[in-house]
C-alpha cells in the first residue's frame, strides 16, 4: 500500500502487497470456494455456519469484520464469502474513502445481498465512519441536503447489504464502528502443513512440476504467510527455468539455491531481519537497546523496524521487548551462530 513503509513494499518476505506482485496472476491462483479454502479451520466454519442460515433465511449476510497481520487472505476470503452467498464483491480501501460523499456514492450504487468490503477499516476518517453507521444497522443514509439555518437531514433507504472490514490494526478501530460487526474473526499465521498445500495446488495452477521436498523448502521459509509462500513460488520457478532442466522442474536443491540467492534463510529471515538482531548483539552486547537508537544505528525508520521487523522477531521468540528497550534472546544468538552469554556475565555499557 501506499502508505506501507519502503522496506516493506520491497521485501520479498513482505506480507503487505507489492508493486512487483502480479495481480491477476495472484488473484487465479486464490481458491473460490470455502471447501477449495486451506488453512483457517475455525474461520472457515464460523463462516460456513453464517452462509448456511442466512441463505436459508433468504436474507444478507450478517456483517463481518477480519482482522489479523498482512498477507494471511483477508481480501480472498471477502471473496469465497461473495461466491458462496452469489453475491457481488465491491473492493474498496479506508484511505480510498477521502469523503462521506464518496462512500455515499458506494453505498447506493450496491444491490440487495451486495458485498462491500473495506480494506485497511481503521483508516476510515470519522466523518466516513458517520455515514457507515446508518447503512450498517438501519440499510439507510443520512444526506444533508442546504446549508445553514435551511439545511435539512435527507434519509436514503439502501438494499441490505453485508459490510466486510478487514483491518491489520483492531485496536485502531473506533468502538462504535466495531460493535457494529456481527461477527468478527481472526486470521492467524498458517503452519507449514497448511503452507505446503497452498504451495502444491498453486504449483499445479501453474503448471509447474515440484517434488515434495521442494514445497516444504518453500514453507518453510514463507514466514507462515500464504503471499510470501506464493511470491517465494514464483521467485523459485524462475530459477528453475532459468537454471534448472528444460521441464522447470524445482527440485529442492533448485528451491534452496534460489532461496539462498534471495537471502531468505531457513526460518524466513531475510537481511534486514538479521542486520536488526546482529546490531543488538554486536553493538549493545544483546540489548537493552532504545528503538531511536537501533533505528539510527541501521539507518532505518524506527516505525519500519516496529512494525517490519519485529512482528515476526517477537513471533520466533528472537527478541524481547522490555521498557528499557530491545533484547536480543538466547534463541537468536544461536541461530546466528554467536556464542551467548548470560546477561549477568556482559560487561557493562556504563
Amino acid at each position: 500500500m501506499a502508505d506501507d513503509p519502503p522496506a516493506e513494499r520491497t521485501r520479498v518476505v513482505s506480507g503487505a502487497p507489492q508493486p512487483s506482485d502480479d495481480g491477476t496472476l495472484d488473484r487465479a491462483l486464490r481458491p473460490r470456494t470455502l471447501d477449495e479454502l486451506i488453512g483457517q479451520d475455525k474461520v472457515r466454519e464460523a463462516l460456513r455456519v453464517m452462509i448456511q442460515a442466512a441463505k436459508a433465511r433468504g436474507e444478507a449476510l450478517d456483517h463481518i469484520l477480519i482482522y489479523g497481520p498482512p498477507g494471511l487472505g483477508k481480501t480472498t476470503l471477502s471473496h469465497v464469502i461473495g461466491h458462496e452467498m452469489g453475491a457481488t464483491v465491491r473492493v474498496t480501501s479506508g484511505p480510498a474513502i477521502e469523503r462521506a460523499g464518496d462512500l455515499a456514492a458506494i453505498l447506493t450504487n450496491l444491490r440487495p445481498n451486495d458485498i462491500l468490503f473495506i480494506d485497511e477499516i481503521h483508516r476510515l476518517n470519522r466523518a466516513v465512519e458517520e455515514v457507515l453507521y446508518p447503512a450498517m444497522e438501519d440499510y439507510a443514509i443520512d444526506i444533508v441536503i442546504g446549508k445553514g439555518p435551511g439545511a435539512r437531514s435527507v434519509r436514503l433507504k439502501l438494499p441490505p447489504i453485508t459490510v466486510i472490514g478487514a483491518t491489520t490494526r483492531l485496536a485502531l478501530l473506533t468502538a462504535p464502528l466495531r460493535a457494529r460487526f456481527g461477527a468478527v474473526l481472526r486470521v492467524d499465521f498458517y503452519p507449514p502443513e497448511a503452507l505446503a498445500q497452498i504451495i502444491t495446488r498453486a504449483a499445479g495452477l501453474l503448471g509447474t512440476p515440484i517434488e515434495a521436498d521442494a514445497v516444504a523448502e518453500i514453507a518453510r521459509r514463507a514466514r507462515g504467510t500464504p503471499r510470501v509462500a506464493l511470491r517465494l513460488l514464483k521467485r523459485v520457478r524462475d530459477y528453475a527455468e532459468v537454471y534448472g532442466a528444460a521441464d522447470g522442474r524445482i527440485t529442492s536443491a533448485l528451491a534452496r539455491q534460489a532461496l539462498d540467492l534471495l537471502e531468505v534463510d531457513p526460518l524466513g529471515l531475510d537481511d534486514l531481519d538479521r542486520r536488526v538482531l546482529r546490531t543488538i548483539i554486536e553493538k549493545f552486547n544483546g540489548g537493552p537497546v532504545g528503538l531511536e537508537t537501533l533505528g539510527a544505528c541501521l539507518s532505518e525508520e524506527s516505525d519500519t523496524i516496529m512494525d517490519v521487523v519485529e512482528p515476526y522477531l517477537l513471533q520466533l521468540g528472537f527478541l524481547d521487548r522490555t521498557p528499557r528497550g530491545r533484547v536480543a534472546t538466547q534463541r537468536a544468538y544461536e541461530h546466528l551462530n554467536i556464542p551467548y552469554t548470560p546477561p549477568a556475565q556482559q560487561p557493562s555499557l556504563l
